[in-house]
């Protein structure tokens, strides 16, 4: 490891630290690198170049965040609301279920943890707090740990970005978070009804099982869309960029034509929030591409590889230590920064420890949308407290328990990796 790659990451943090966005520092600090270690500097406009416009996976991103900024404008968010109240809202703490539930309802549709806590989050926080059934910042905390699931199930923003950087299948990825994200899902209602019963919240009016088929009927289009996506991938009819597409464009026909809850003037608004969004998420992309070729350069991959082969590391061992790491670096860095530049680092030496390369894609990511929500700078973190308006030591105080659950819920994802993987098994995959 050079000293010019040690000027290099040292960069990256004073320039993160200083409030610069982390895929302009990884660019900028890039560029330092190739000119102290005397390349052409255009080598880094070069590798964003090829590694965006190369990457067909790449143009999923876009169309998922079209389709949840379409589901959070228009009214299918409310009609699946609806529909999650009448399922789960009887039971005490019922409001905290249909949080859940939602999130896994609404997670088959954006993909993006932010999108879930925005969109639906805001219209059941303000449900929980109405008439201060529920503390505000419980209902923040509650919503911040649902909001998790949204890219475990498919489809995942997050696992497209692991599928770039580990040449996996996006669709054996998809499958294999399934499993994991239900998993979460359960665990988070057991912790609701526990914490329900301990401070004594509610129980809602139930609504009633006749109004139960037209409370369904109203949100069927809306609950179609994870349907069209998985049968469009495992049936073998579309890519999963090619279901992207077709998701959005379900959203928007849904939307404007069928509830005629968006308007033309809304539709092009939320173009423009889409393409914004994407905007960030592409020079996130396009500065870890740039970052990338430096870590390559210098065979970071290999010397870590080397360093762990002389310490006799096993499976178990490594698994526990990449675990430790990312949720450590997941209470301080973006998401998707971890995956385009941690992931890469590991990856080879999980491959040559036997640990099958979708199985590690789904831990990496359920350990990065944890970290989402871990003190003290988790995102989702301040995003629902400026919705709730509730200070964040409050949210931090009751989101700790769901926190404890979902880290036992992820021991368990990492050490039982046919759950993870039955479902990929099911459907061809060799692994």
């Amino acid at each position: 490891m050079s000293w010019e790659f040690g000027v290099t990451v040292a960069t990256i943090v004073a320039t993160a630290m200083i409030g610069l966005p982390i895929g302009h520092a990884m660019l900028a600090s890039s560029i330092l690198y190739l000119a102290m270690d005397g390349q052409d500097v255009s080598i880094a406009v070069e590798q964003m170049l090829q590694g965006l416009y190369g990457s067909y996976v790449l143009l999923a991103i876009p169309l998922f965040i079209f389709a949840a900024d379409l589901m959070n404008v228009g009214s299918l968010s409310d009609r699946l609301l609806d529909f999650c109240r009448a399922l789960v809202g009887r039971f005490r703490g019922g409001l905290g279920h249909v949080n859940v539930v939602s999130s896994l309802i609404f997670s088959g549709m954006s993909g993006s943890a932010l999108a879930d806590a925005v969109g639906m989050g805001r219209i059941i926080i303000n449900l929980m707090t109405r008439d201060g059934k529920y503390p505000a910042a419980y209902a923040g905390a509650i919503t911040a740990a649902s909001a998790i699931i949204g890219p475990i199930i498919p489809p995942s923003i997050p696992m497209v970005l692991f599928a770039l950087v580990s040449d996996t299948s996006i669709g054996f990825l998809f499958l294999g978070g399934v499993a994991p994200g239900l998993i979460l899902g359960v665990l988070l209602m057991v912790m609701n009804a526990w914490q329900a019963r301990r401070h004594g919240y509610p129980v809602e009016e139930p609504v009633p099982m006749r109004e139960l088929p037209r409370v369904t009927l109203r949100a069927v289009p809306a609950l179609l869309m994870p349907v069209i996506l998985l049968v469009g991938i495992y049936g073998g009819v579309t890519t999963p960029t090619e279901a992207a597409a077709l998701a959005a464009l379900y959203a928007f026909l849904v939307s404007t034509l069928y509830y005629r809850s968006v308007s033309l003037r809304r539709a092009y608004e939320t173009v423009r929030n889409s393409a914004r969004s994407t905007a960030s998420v592409g020079f996130l992309i396009a500065g870890a591409l740039a970052f990338n070729y430096v870590v390559t350069v210098e065979q970071i991959p290999n010397v870590i590889r080397d360093g762990l082969a002389g310490v006799d590391l096993g499976p178990v061992t490594f698994l526990l230590l990449v675990n430790g790491l990312l949720l450590v670096l997941g209470c301080l860095l973006e998401a998707n920064a971890i995956l385009l530049v941690i992931v890469p680092i590991f990856l080879p030496t999980a491959v040559s420890l036997g640990i099958d390369p979708v199985h590690f894609g789904v831990i990496v990511v359920v350990n990065t949308m944890i970290g989402l929500a871990t003190p003290p700078y988790g995102l989702l973190l301040f995003v629902v407290s400026s919705i709730t308006r509730s200070p964040v030591r409050e949210t931090i105080r009751f989101l700790l328990p769901f926190l404890a659950i979902m880290i036992g819920g992820l021991a368990i994802i990492t050490y039982v990796p046919d759950l993870v993987l039955w479902l990929p098994r099911l459907y061809g995959y060799n692994g």
